[in-house]
């Protein structure tokens, strides 16, 4: 089998909001075309035509390659060496960044195509399936009024959701009104859920230890990005003096960084985002650098239901994976461009038997936002 072409495809809503930190608003779709007929997807979480120019960029000289033109020709299935060949092919202008994130999505549309080309889930591929269903939470934007938190909070819970995630929005900017917003959804949905509160960078160590103890009293199971993800010192303190899981990492790519994380950082729970962190391949090398110091592996999936459909077979195939991020947004990329979802019921979403990621593109959307 070789690839005959490798498609970096822009997907834009046309009432997108720049000031809103939502993923979900537009996306670079990876689509791979082999001469088999094998067709693989992927999906880059970064600014899309930056990333999409690290792919679609003619050689320059031997270390200095569009990612495409190191490709085609290439057996797909050779997954590892043709990671390795991307990176080299890149470091002159690589080793992390919206390269790496590029380089994601193409890794994740490889996986989909060897899974395909053996009938098998990319979850078996990585290596076995730990378990078929993973508890979802819901992943939403902090809203501005308590009222709304409260409307989203119980919706969550009626949906069968045992675990919800609220983030950044108004976080950061009034304690005392970040101290109203979570009692307010602390006394909505009760004791038994589970619920996480996504800083989005908004402290400085202090404030952040100030907000460490609100958070405790009322139980949030995880906080995560409360601080500038190079305040590795910060983390490491904020780590020993609070009882709080501390996560994060969805910023990050490469497994050296998140060793950082964990080693220098503290981090209790690492979130490699698979389509910035490495894809599959490097997600995996980081999943088992954690596990061996004994830390959990969450991956950020606030995108399309591709990524959603990578990070679930991932988070399966993972002997430290126990919960995946369900977006909760509106945006039709987020529910439409997949037709055929990740299975969620009573608060788990299993993961898929089908071959590869197990998802169907729906075409008719990609055409509709697609930006020519």
């Amino acid at each position: 089998m070789r690839i005959t072409e490798v498609e970096s495809i822009y997907l834009r809503i046309p009432d997108l909001d720049a000031e809103r930190c939502d993923g979900t608003q537009d996306t670079l779709m990876i689509r791979i075309h082999t001469d088999e007929g094998i067709t693989g997807y992927g999906e880059v979480d970064s600014v899309p035509l930056v990333a999409k120019a690290a792919i679609d960029a003619p050689p320059s000289h031997s270390i200095a390659t569009g990612l495409r033109s190191l490709l085609i020709g290439e057996n797909p299935l050779e997954i590892d060496r043709l990671w390795d060949k991307m990176y080299r092919g890149t470091i002159y202008f690589g080793r992390g960044g919206p390269v790496m994130h590029a380089m994601s999505g193409i890794d994740m549309a490889l996986w989909d195509i060897a899974g395909k080309k053996a009938g098998r889930p990319v979850s078996e591929m990585l290596g076995g399936t730990y378990r078929s269903k993973l508890k979802a939470y819901a992943s939403s934007l902090m809203p501005d009024t308590i009222e709304e938190a409260v409307r989203l909070a119980g919706q969550f819970a009626s949906e069968g959701y045992k675990a919800m995630k609220f983030g950044w929005g108004p976080i950061g900017r009034d304690p005392k009104f970040d101290e109203q917003q979570i009692r307010a959804i602390r006394e909505t949905v009760g004791e038994d859920i589970d619920v996480m509160i996504d800083g989005g960078l908004a402290w400085d160590l202090k404030g952040a230890l100030r907000m460490a103890e609100v958070y405790e009293k009322y139980g949030v199971f995880w906080l995560e990005e409360p601080l500038h993800p190079e305040d590795l010192i910060g983390y490491q303190e904020l780590s020993r003096r609070t009882t709080l899981r501390i996560a994060g990492g969805e910023q990050e790519s490469g497994v050296t960084a998140f060793r950082r994380l964990i080693e220098d950082g503290g981090h209790d729970i690492v979130q490699p985002d698979l389509g910035r962190c490495g894809g599959l391949t490097e997600g995996k090398r980081i999943a088992y650098m954690a596990h061996e110091r004994h830390k959990l592996v969450v991956p950020h999936a606030f995108k399309t239901g591709i990524l959603v459909a990578a990070s679930t077979h991932f988070a399966a195939a993972i002997p430290n994976g126990f919960m995946i991020e369900h977006t909760a947004s509106t945006s039709p990329l987020a529910r439409d461009l997949v037709s055929e979802a990740i299975t969620f019921k009573d608060g788990y979403v299993y993961v898929p038997d089908r071959p590869g990621l197990g998802v169907t593109v729906d075409e008719a959307v990609v055409e509709k936002y697609r930006v020519k």
